[in-house]
């Protein structure tokens, strides 16, 4: 059997399952890149696996670097609403021979790990107004 180069896998899951687009697929692939290269770092190791949870912490480093402020709109655009989403995407890419998985791994893996709104705009949320205090002058108002 010939393997099955990533252009072609998406090709086939895309039409398979339409609910993320292909850039998606494509940005979870080098996440997990941007992932396994995080570990080293830490570990100062060869990573053998990454399980879902560190999956999703990588997606988000790596989309808050790439995408600012704005990845909530490109994830949307993409498809993508929660990590369950991704979860979806990675079964797919396991699938279709791409990712592998252990006989650990489960799409459960992926259930509500960051709620995306905390994750994706508080970093970029401006900062509550601090209230003043006993002692303190209220701010003036023009």
């Amino acid at each position: 059997m010939q393997k099955i180069g990533f252009a072609e896998a998406l090709d086939s899951i895309v039409t398979n399952d339409p609910r993320y687009q292909r850039e998606a697929y494509i940005f979870l692939r080098d996440s997990l890149d941007f992932t396994t290269k995080q570990q080293k770092k830490v570990k100062g190791t060869t990573v053998r696996h990454v399980s879902g949870p560190e999956l999703l912490e990588g997606v988000r480093q790596y989309a808050l670097k790439e995408f600012g402020p704005m990845v909530i709109t490109v994830f949307e655009s993409w498809g993508i609403r929660s990590c369950e989403d991704v979860g979806h995407m990675v079964f797919n890419l396991i699938g279709a021979g791409i990712f592998g998985k252990t006989d650990e791994d489960s799409i459960e893996d992926f259930k509500a790990v960051y709620d995306f709104q905390e994750a994706f705009a508080k970093p970029f949320a401006p900062e509550k107004k601090v209230e003043p205090g006993p002692g303190l002058p209220a701010p003036k108002i023009p």
